[in-house]
């Protein structure tokens, strides 16, 4: 077999939406939250194939055939692993405010962590995440720091003197302060300051220029009472994404997913530093390690056409690329613009997936993927939908 159907795992984060994954599907809907869908060979829940006794999960396959499953490109770079990790992501509440280390500050971080029984375990491997989101529904998230001055104009708005401190180093675009300030906020004081700032923000008027920040106040402290990221998260971008929209988050960018369905690719790691938002455990000292503490202007991340109805986004990393294709029925054949390890996902329509000049074609639903080996060289694609591509940029 040339082309696999690929079978991933659904993790049931509480999070996630009941009903979107399996909407997306066309299956009834599971008893539990479905928050993502994994399709790779993560450690954590790798995806199977189908094999002669049975599944093989991707691990096994890339660990049988290294250079016939990855290329020689791949191994030599990443090693024996598929460097990316593709997900469809269904949030029905917020996520954790989260930040990623780069790939530098992993290697010395984890291996500092290994070294030391009793050191926190802030890190699972010793990879970084960098990850970009494409949205399949209307989408919200908080992405990336906004002017220190507009976030001083949203705090200071509530009148609340016990958050001067605050706005006075948001007024001298000190964003790392301000942070550190939030996030160590005594323990004992934190309910009812984020009661204080909720009665502000609903006391507002609606047609306040910050109204949108207000109202996302109060919404994270109903999911997450008492929790300094609700303030936190007002330094951030606030981000309405329509569907095929995209974001990027590299590393130090401090970020959350709010609400929404989206395909999100990833380099293979599972390292993740909290901020917020979160019953774990924030480490802060760690989490302003890692974070960057810039502006960013635009946290879009712009789609650049390849040929009709091929789209990609450029990212600066090597670990992936993405590419959404359009398929309307009466084209021939789409040849894929990726080669090396690859991983199909069909998100509308019914569309096939097979080599450029022989094999049996993989059928794909919505919700459904295949995965293409490196030894199969080129592929094409065909039918009526749309479908997203991982790669390993060539």
């Amino acid at each position: 077999m040339t082309v696999y159907p690929l079978t991933g795992v659904v993790r049931p984060y509480a999070w996630g939406s009941r009903t979107a994954i399996a909407d997306l599907q066309g299956r009834p809907a599971s008893d539990g939250p479905e928050a993502e869908l994994w399709l790779g060979a993560h450690p954590g829940d790798p995806s199977t194939v189908p094999g002669p006794d049975g599944p093989v999960d991707l691990i096994q396959l890339i660990g049988a055939d290294p250079a016939g499953q990855l290329g020689d490109d791949v191994v030599r770079t990443f090693g024996a692993r598929l460097p990316y990790l593709l997900k469809v992501l269904a949030a029905d509440a917020p996520l954790s405010l989260q930040a990623h280390p780069d790939a530098e500050y992993a290697k010395v971080a984890f291996a500092r962590q290994e070294a030391d029984p009793t050191a926190p375990k802030n890190y699972t491997d010793a990879h970084h995440k960098p990850e970009m989101l494409v949205a399949l529904t209307p989408f919200e998230a908080l992405c990336g720091f906004r002017d220190p001055a507009v976030a001083a104009a949203v705090i200071g708005a509530l009148g609340l003197p016990r958050l001067e401190p605050v706005v006075t180093v948001l007024c001298a675009g000190d964003l790392a302060e301000a942070v550190r300030l939030l996030l160590t906020w005594p323990a004992g004081d934190r309910n009812a300051l984020i009661d204080e700032v909720v009665a502000a923000a609903r006391a507002m008027p609606a047609d306040h220029e910050h109204a949108d920040s207000f109202t996302l106040a109060g919404d994270l402290a109903g999911h997450y009472p008492g929790d300094p990221g609700v303030l936190v998260a007002l330094l951030l971008n606030q981000v309405r994404l329509a569907p095929g929209e995209a974001i990027w988050m590299p590393a130090g960018n401090l970020h959350a997913y709010l609400r929404g369905l989206g395909v999100e690719l990833m380099a293979a790691s599972d390292n993740v530093l909290r901020g917020g938002l979160t019953p774990k455990r924030v480490d802060v000292d760690e989490l302003m390690r890692v974070l960057r503490f810039e502006v960013l202007d635009d946290p879009l991340l712009p789609a650049t056409t390849v040929e009709p109805g091929v789209e990609t986004w450029t990212v600066p990393v090597g670990d992936f690329v993405l590419y959404r294709i359009a398929l309307d029925g009466t084209r021939p054949p789409v040849e894929v613009p990726a080669n090396g390890p690859r991983i199909v996902l069909c998100t509308e329509g019914t569309v096939f997936a097979g080599q450029s000049d022989d094999g049996t074609p993989v059928e794909l639903g919505p919700g459904t993927a295949a995965y293409v080996p490196a030894s199969a060289g080129a592929i094409k694609v065909a039918g009526t939908g749309r479908l997203f591509v991982a790669a390993v940029p060539g």
